[in-house]
């Protein structure tokens, strides 16, 4: 079962991890030098990630090298899209019933 994408961010571990890469890719024992965790703490989120789509493993030799991925992106940002549709559309509808109430005929 893939995760859901808002529980993959929901955490800030996971959206510091996002974050890093970024910048660069870099392998999960790099990742964790920038955590106060375990490097199986880390590998446990960069799990989540993967699983949702917002990261690629790579290995290469011993090393798992992360890189972003954009398929959890592309799920994120149109469940965004939907709700700005949703309110642009509610907002044009309000400056109409105010621009016919400031025009009386």
């Amino acid at each position: 079962m893939t995760p859901d994408i808002f529980q993959a961010i929901a955490d800030p571990s996971r959206r510091e991890i996002l974050h890093l890469l970024s910048h660069q890719t870099l392998t999960i024992n790099e990742l964790a030098e920038n955590f106060d965790m375990s490097r199986p703490a880390v590998s446990k989120h960069v799990k989540v990630l993967s699983q949702s789509g917002f990261i690629t493993i790579r290995d290469i030799g011993r090393e798992r090298y992360c890189l972003l991925s954009q398929e959890g992106f592309q799920q994120l940002q149109a469940w965004v899209s939907y709700f700005d549709k949703f309110w642009q559309h509610k907002l044009k509808k309000l400056e109409t019933v105010l621009n016919n109430k400031s025009n009386p005929a």
